[in-house]
C-alpha cells in the first residue's frame, strides 16, 4: 500500500463527503421555512430526505456506467492491452439487491428519524453498534465462529454506545432537544443497525457468488431503494402518526409539504441536494479508496470522519461539550479496530507479544484480497463487514457481492 497524490485525494474526498452527508442531513432538518399551514416550522421530513439519498446512490450507477464508456474510448483510441476492462459478470439478476436495498431503506428511513431527535455526532458514532449484531448474525446465519478479539471488539464497542448515550443524556441539552427524545432518537439509530446488519448478513449469504461492480451494486440498490419509498410516500400521506409525526397534517411523512417548505427556504435546496451529491461522492471515494488502498484504510477514514463530524457539530453549537463523548468515541473506534484485527493486533503480533494467526480465509488483508464493505452507502463503515475471499478489480472497482 503506497500514499500517492492520487489516493490521498480519494482519502480526503471520502472523508469530506462523509462529513457533508451527516452534516447536511442535520442541517436541514435544523433549518425552518413557511409549511402548507402557511407556519414557520423545521423541516421534519426524514422518510422524504431517506429518499433523497436514494437518488443519489442510483446516480452511482450512471458514474459506472460513465466511468466504463471512458476506460473503453481510451483502450480504442489508444489500441493499449493495458487499457483493457477485466470480463465482468453482467448476466446477474438485478433483482438479488433488492432484498438488501429494502433493509437498506427501513434502516435509512429509521435512522433519519432518530437523527431528527439527536446529535449528529451521536448519528455517527452509534452506528458503530453494527459491528455487534453483524457478528451476532453472523454466527446465527452464517455459521461463522468469532474469535476472542471480535468478542473483545464487541465488548468494547457496546461499552463506547452505553458511554455516548450517557453524554447525550447528561449534557446540557439545548432548546432544539429534550432529554426523551434524544433518548428515544439514539434508541432508534441503535435499532436501526439491527436492519443494517441484516441487510450485511443478506449480502454475504447471496451475493458474493456473483461478481458484481461496486459501484454498479450501489446503483442497483439505490435504484430498488429509490422506487419502493418513493410508492411509499402515497401511503405514508395518509396515515397518521400522532405525536411522532412532523408536519401540519399529523402523518407519517407529507413530500407535498416537503415541497413547499423548500420552494419557501433555497438554503433547505442546498442542505437536500448535499445530501444527494455527497453521498454518490462518499461512494464513488469509498470504492477508489479500497481499490487504491485497502479496506483497512477505508474503515480508518470512516472513523475520522466520525471525529469531523463531532467537531464540526461542537464548532457549529449544535451540540454542547461533554467529557464523556471523546471517551466514548475512543472507546468505539478501539472496539472496532479489535473486531476487524486492524492495526492494533497487527502490531502487537509484529512485535511478537501476540502469537494467533488467523486461518488464511478469515484474515482480512490489505490489497487484492480485501472486500470493498460499506459503508454503508451510507454510507458506510465501521459497519465492515468481513467478506471471506472477496476479490477487487483494480480497473473498476469489481467488488463479489458487496455495496461500497
Amino acid at each position: 500500500m503506497t500514499w500517492t497524490a492520487k489516493s490521498m485525494t480519494f482519502a480526503i474526498m471520502m472523508v469530506i463527503f462523509g462529513t457533508i452527508n451527516t452534516m447536511s442531513t442535520k442541517w436541514a432538518d435544523r433549518m425552518e421555512s413557511i409549511n402548507s399551514e402557511g407556519e414557520l416550522a423545521h423541516f421534519n421530513h426524514p422518510f422524504f430526505q431517506a429518499d433523497a439519498m436514494f437518488l443519489g446512490e442510483l446516480s452511482c450507477m450512471a458514474a459506472f456506467y460513465i466511468m466504463r464508456c471512458v476506460a473503453r474510448s481510451r483502450r480504442r483510441r489508444r489500441n493499449n492491452a493495458e487499457l483493457s476492462l477485466p470480463e465482468e459478470q453482467t448476466n446477474f439478476p438485478p433483482l438479488i439487491f433488492y432484498v438488501p436495498a429494502f433493509c437498506d431503506m427501513v434502516a435509512t428511513s429509521t435512522m433519519y428519524v432518530g437523527l431528527t431527535l439527536t446529535y449528529a455526532s451521536s448519528f455517527q458514532m452509534l452506528r458503530g453498534s453494527v459491528i455487534v449484531f453483524t457478528g451476532l448474525l453472523s454466527v446465527a446465519f452464517l455459521n461463522q465462529k468469532l474469535r476472542y478479539f471480535n468478542w473483545l471488539g464487541i465488548a468494547l464497542v457496546i461499552v463506547g454506545l452505553v458511554v455516548v448515550g450517557v453524554s447525550d443524556f447528561l449534557g446540557d441539552n439545548t432548546e432544539d432537544f429534550d432529554t426523551n427524545g434524544i433518548i428515544t432518537g439514539d434508541l432508534l439509530i441503535i435499532a436501526a443497525q439491527v436492519v443494517t446488519a441484516t441487510q450485511m448478513v443478506v449480502e454475504q449469504r447471496f451475493l458474493t457468488k456473483h461478481t458484481v461492480p461496486a459501484l454498479l451494486a450501489v446503483g442497483w440498490e439505490g435504484l430498488f431503494g429509490f422506487i419502493t419509498l418513493t410508492i411509499l410516500l402515497v401511503p405514508f400521506y395518509y396515515i397518521p402518526a400522532g405525536m411522532f409525526s412532523g408536519n401540519p397534517r399529523g402523518t407519517l411523512e407529507d413530500p407535498i409539504d416537503a415541497f413547499i417548505q423548500l420552494s419557501n427556504n433555497p438554503m433547505l435546496v442546498v442542505a437536500v441536494l448535499g445530501n444527494v451529491i455527497s453521498i454518490a461522492f462518499f461512494n464513488f471515494a469509498g470504492v477508489s479508496v479500497t481499490k487504491e488502498l485497502s479496506a483497512t484504510t477505508r474503515m480508518v477514514l470512516d472513523s475520522v470522519r466520525t471525529l469531523v463530524v463531532w467537531l464540526t457539530s461542537l464548532a457549529l453549537k449544535w451540540q454542547p461539550f461533554h467529557y464523556l463523548q471523546p471517551i466514548g468515541f475512543i472507546v468505539l473506534v478501539l472496539g472496532m479496530f479489535i473486531y476487524n484485527d486492524v492495526l492494533i493486533l497487527p502490531y502487537m503480533r509484529s512485535k511478537g507479544w501476540v502469537n494467533d494467526a488467523l486461518p488464511e480465509e478469515e484474515r482480512i488483508v490489505d490489497g487484492a484480497e480485501e472486500p470493498a464493505c460499506d459503508a454503508t452507502s451510507r454510507p458506510s463503515t465501521p459497519d465492515a463487514l468481513i467478506i471471506k475471499k472477496a476479490s477487487l478489480s483494480s480497473s473498476d472497482g469489481s467488488a463479489s457481492g458487496v455495496k461500497s
